[in-house]
């Protein structure tokens, strides 16, 4: 990685440097320490350019939602490059960097790779530390980068990857040489395809594209199937009832006090001063999401809703266990549309959620997933074809991705 320019989405940790997470309450803040992906990036000789726009605290489909204001989608400067890490995906696909790290947390890797034109891996939860990174959902955030190549995908990974004593989520699990993966081919692998990630809301132009190169796949040796993931209809749920509820909990230590955004004017009490640095700190889409998770995690309705929706999380992890018992990965849409417009779903956020519908499954299970750019829209925007593993096949994910 010697001289290799670098983007860095504003939610990591460099030592000394300030890092907001696009956010105006961390205004100012310094980070003490450098996180584990940074070090081992610096080590390698990676040249850290500068730091990537992002949806607030990595709540976000298109990077809307940034006290930096929004980043535009370099094949139509109208549309959004998806989110949350909409500007790591941009600076990659325009050329400003050769690779840039984001996170994912229900599909903001993936989804602004596929709406972006570049690809973008999303780890097996646990695979990359978390250790300097500024949480959103603890249980659910995973680190990976974007690139121009599934080369460069592996090439990053690997330095990327492996246990961190500072993260116990990561299992000291070897590593395997991910370069060398991608000459495996796909001849004799068996390719499953959901027949849920086809459904309601996936555009014509979308599903031509995917079966396109899952076709392209098959004509190679691969062995293609039809299968079923029936819990899938309940994912988004699932995430919109955790994830709120952890967010809510991450971020109660921004108050105002310790670090970042402050009052320098008097105040009756301290819970005047924690609404005013919150009120103007937090933006709309934060704010409510802080809203709905604390109330998820109040007395009376822990039980019925957070506890529930983790009983259902099982029930999801099941389906996917069950259908790599007869396939090797899956091929799916990333995104059921391609880029839309900018404001086009602000004022709905429902419509906004739904953007990520067919990755969340995926983190729901805590495995593996890629994007890679399969086609083009008719109106020239890009389009990603979703390729999933089981945990800790990261290596498969990645053959399969330089197969196409």
């Amino acid at each position: 990685m010697s001289g290799i320019p670098f983007g860095i989405k504003d939610i990591f940790c460099i030592k000394g440097h300030e890092a907001t997470a696009g956010s105006r309450i961390l205004k100012g803040f310094k980070a003490p320490y450098s996180a584990t992906v940074i070090e081992r990036l610096q080590s390698e000789g990676a040249i850290i350019l500068g730091r990537t726009n992002m949806d607030e605290f990595a709540c976000g489909s298109s990077t809307e939602h940034s006290c930096y204001g929004v980043t535009r989608n370099p094949h139509d400067l109208e549309r959004v490059p998806g989110g949350s890490s909409g500007g790591s995906a941009a600076a990659v696909v325009d050329n400003m960097c050769l690779g840039a790290l984001g996170t994912d947390t229900g599909g903001s890797i993936r989804q602004p790779a596929s709406l972006s034109g570049c690809y973008g891996m999303k780890p097996t939860y646990g695979r990359v530390s978390r250790y300097g990174v500024i949480a959103m959902a603890s249980s659910w955030d995973t680190i990976g980068p974007f690139a121009r190549s599934v080369e460069d995908i592996a090439i990053i990974m690997q330095i990327l990857a492996g246990h961190d004593s500072h993260d116990s989520t990561t299992p000291n699990k070897p590593v395997p040489d991910y370069l060398s993966a991608l000459k495996g081919g796909v001849k004799g692998l068996k390719i499953g395809v959901p027949k849920e990630y086809f459904g309601e809301g996936v555009t014509s132009e979308v599903k031509t594209a995917v079966m396109g190169a899952i076709d392209g796949l098959k004509k190679k040796g691969a062995i293609v199937k039809e299968v079923s993931l029936p819990s899938t209809k309940y994912a988004v749920a699932i995430y919109y009832i955790s994830m709120p509820a952890e967010l809510s909990a991450n971020l109660a230590r921004y108050d105002g006090v310790r670090f970042g955004l402050g009052l320098d004017k008097a105040v009756k009490d301290l819970d005047e001063y924690y609404e005013l640095v919150r009120g103007n700190g937090f933006g709309d889409e934060i704010k409510r999401r802080v809203i709905i998770g604390t109330y998820l995690l109040s007395a009376g309705y822990y039980d019925a809703y957070y506890k529930k929706a983790q009983q259902v999380r099982t029930l999801i992890i099941e389906d996917f266990n069950r259908v790599f018992k007869e396939v090797d990965v899956l091929c799916a849409p990333v995104a059921p549309t391609p880029a839309f417009k900018l404001g086009e779903n602000l004022a709905n956020p429902l419509a906004m959620y739904m953007a990520d519908a067919l990755t969340i499954p995926v983190s729901v299970a805590g495995l593996p997933a890629m994007s890679a750019p399969c086609g083009m829209s008719s109106g020239g925007l890009p389009i990603g074809l979703q390729i999933i593993g089981r945990q800790f096949d990261e290596d498969v994910v990645m053959r399969v991705g330089g197969s196409l």
